[in-house]
């Protein structure tokens, strides 16, 4: 069975985990709308992907207004 010989203190273990943090998002500008997107992704906010609609974007309604 293996059995550490000798004890690995909390600094070493931890200056091996040191590489294992989360990099954060890199997003890019969306060129038919100017929002930020993630890249290699559709926009959520015009649907467009590569300069053309992928998904139709139905009109926003003001649930206010239907209501009364």
């Amino acid at each position: 069975m293996a059995v550490p010989q000798n004890k690995i203190s909390k600094s070493r273990r931890n200056q091996r985990r040191a590489h294992d943090g989360l990099t954060g998002a890199n997003p890019n500008e969306c060129p038919s709308c100017g929002e930020l997107k993630r890249p290699h992704h559709v926009c959520p906010s015009c649907g467009n992907y590569a300069d053309r609609e992928v998904i139709a974007r139905a009109a926003e309604t003001d649930l206010d207004d239907d209501a009364a």
